[in-house]
């Protein structure tokens, strides 16, 4: 009962914060007033993305401080659209200053969820997920030896959801040192292709667009890379053996 009163304490307190940042925003003139929340389409995105390059030019700190505390949100608390936000990071600093900024927030986030499942989750996911959590613990284990390589190679081909892996990670024995790692590393080539993106927003109609067959390739290439050190970790271990 106290770990839920707890999570709900820090829950509210994450919102509170993030209401509280849309209440401050700078009062600009617009033929169309945008409300500032999270976008659940491209066409919402394209408004919101319109909004905050005006508060930009205004206050580019208040623009920055409400962008990763909304990133951060959602990171921890598995709030799907991650992609969108990725997006509108691209648009907003364009990629060179935004490919660090939401590198480093998708693995504070992902940290922070694999805290808050170890803490707080390790029941329910045993209890709905057994089969997967019992298959990811016995992975982790026989992966030991390389486990850097293995998570990293989970992160940039997702055969296996991320958020999944976020929160499963720590009940399957992953030290968070490594999660952190590998989500800093291992998701850098899709942030990288997002907020790219997110730079030519306007030129995008779908989601569907940002999974081009040179997307997929240069995924693969990346996961393909991580897997040869798997590989050769692996004929030494089972040589030496």
């Amino acid at each position: 009962m106290a770990n839920v009163v707890i999570l709900v304490l820090i829950i509210g307190l994450a919102s509170g914060w993030l209401y509280l940042l849309t209440t401050l925003a700078p009062s600009i003139e617009k033929e169309k007033e945008v409300v500032l929340q999270f976008p659940n389409s491209l066409a919402e995105l394209k408004e919101i993305a319109e909004t905050l390059k005006t508060y930009y030019e205004k206050n580019y700190v208040y623009v920055l401080l409400l962008f990763c505390s909304a990133y951060l949100y959602k990171q921890s608390f598995m709030i799907p659209g991650s992609a969108l936000l990725n997006l509108l990071a691209g648009a907003l600093f364009g990629s060179m200053l935004a490919l660090p900024i939401v590198c480093i927030l998708t693995a504070i986030g992902a940290s922070v969820c694999f805290l808050i499942s170890k803490n707080f989750g390790k029941e329910i996911l045993e209890k709905y997920f057994p089969n997967q959590i019992l298959s990811l613990q016995r992975k982790v284990q026989s992966n030991s030896h390389r486990l850097l390589y293995f998570l990293l190679f989970l992160r940039i081909f997702p055969v296996t959801p991320n958020w999944f892996i976020n929160v499963a990670s720590p009940i399957a024995g992953v030290p968070l040192h490594l999660f952190f790692l590998t989500v800093l590393v291992g998701l850098l080539p899709y942030n990288l292709v997002c907020v790219q993106a997110g730079e030519v927003l306007t030129s995008l109609t779908t989601l569907s667009d940002l999974l081009s067959p040179s997307m997929l390739l240069t995924l693969s290439l990346g996961a393909t890379l991580f897997l040869v050190p798997t590989i050769i970790s692996r004929d030494r271990h089972e040589h030496g053996s």
